[in-house]
């Protein structure tokens, strides 16, 4: 479903690139990036900016953020979303803007509007579910598209418990979070595997190790004082390090379970305009921007356990 829409709004793009090659754009909008979002019942998109004083304004009657665009089918990578609005460009005679201009029953004193134009229009939305397990390596080191095609189904999975790298907090079914076991020592785009930590030097580091300390027990099976998913609090050598890092403890608890994994989920919501029809405005498509900020309407997580499975 993700690709189709990928491939329809690379259609609908390509149409109006291909329009009348002689539009010019004898305006452009300097706006950030983003824009803010309110209203119940009916939903206005807006973004502001000073110097000039300027806002412009996405109206959408009987549509709601919450319902309309993030209960659909919400477990879906992608959602796409065409619909009229009411398009609105207006200047003001003041060098600053309250910030109650927009959303709120009392309008602003002492501001005048000194151009206001509207015109109706078609918003193109879509919003894209991001996904990660924040454990320190970048997903796409975690073969995340391994074919490079765009589609994740196939992602790989070290320890087979049907969670992918990417989204597993725990890469190698030792119930020791990746992140926990020194992944890399430069935690960005950089990553570079040699960096990881590898306690027992056998050419594995440890996130990817079943047996991190080579003595023959899997780490996962080290937990001789508390059976909970968590090999990390399990210390019965005197040596200051939990028994899964010590070689000369070799007691075996046989694990039953994998610990629970959160997943981090974010909401990309972005939204172009076209068919926007005042005078001085000739762009035949307009990069309205995407939706600013945190919330718990686009950020979340949920916990899954796994399966378990014996070790690969």
């Amino acid at each position: 479903m993700s690709r189709f829409l990928l491939i329809l709004f690379s259609l609908f793009l390509l149409v109006i690139a291909s329009c009348d090659d002689g539009d010019v754009i004898d305006f452009e909008f300097d706006f950030n990036d983003t824009f803010n979002a309110c209203g119940t019942t009916d939903l206005l998109l807006f973004k502001t900016r000073i110097d000039p004083s300027e806002t412009i304004s996405l109206s959408i009657p009987n549509f709601e953020l919450e319902n309309d665009i993030f209960d659909i089918t919400p477990d879906s990578s992608e959602i796409l979303i065409s619909i009229p609005v009411t398009f609105t460009y207006r200047t003001y005679d003041r060098p600053d803007l309250p910030d109650n201009i927009f959303c709120n029953n009392i309008p602003p004193s002492n501001l005048n509007i000194a151009i206001d134009q509207s015109s109706e229009a078609t918003a193109l939305i879509t919003r894209t579910l991001i996904e990660d397990d924040n454990d320190g390596i970048p997903a796409i080191f975690e073969g995340q598209d391994p074919n490079g095609d765009g589609d994740f189904s196939d992602a790989l999975d070290f320890d087979g418990d049907g969670i992918p790298d990417y989204l597993d907090v725990d890469d190698d079914g030792d119930n020791i979070l990746t992140i926990n076991e020194n992944e890399a020592s430069n935690r960005d785009d950089n990553f570079i595997m040699s960096n990881a930590q590898d306690f027992d030097e056998d050419g594995m580091p440890d996130y990817l190790d079943t047996d991190d300390d080579n003595d023959g027990v899997l780490t996962r099976d080290e937990e001789t004082m508390t059976q909970n998913q968590d090999p990390g609090d399990d210390f019965t050598g005197g040596t200051g390090r939990p028994d899964y890092l010590d070689s000369l403890q070799v007691g075996a608890v046989p694990a039953t379970a994998f610990r629970p994994h959160t997943i981090q989920r974010a909401y990309n919501v972005d939204v172009f305009v076209r068919d926007i029809n005042i005078d001085f405005i000739s762009q035949d498509i307009f990069d309205f921007g995407r939706l600013v900020g945190q919330n718990t309407l686009t950020t979340g997580s949920v916990m899954v356990t796994p399966d378990f499975v014996e070790a690969p």
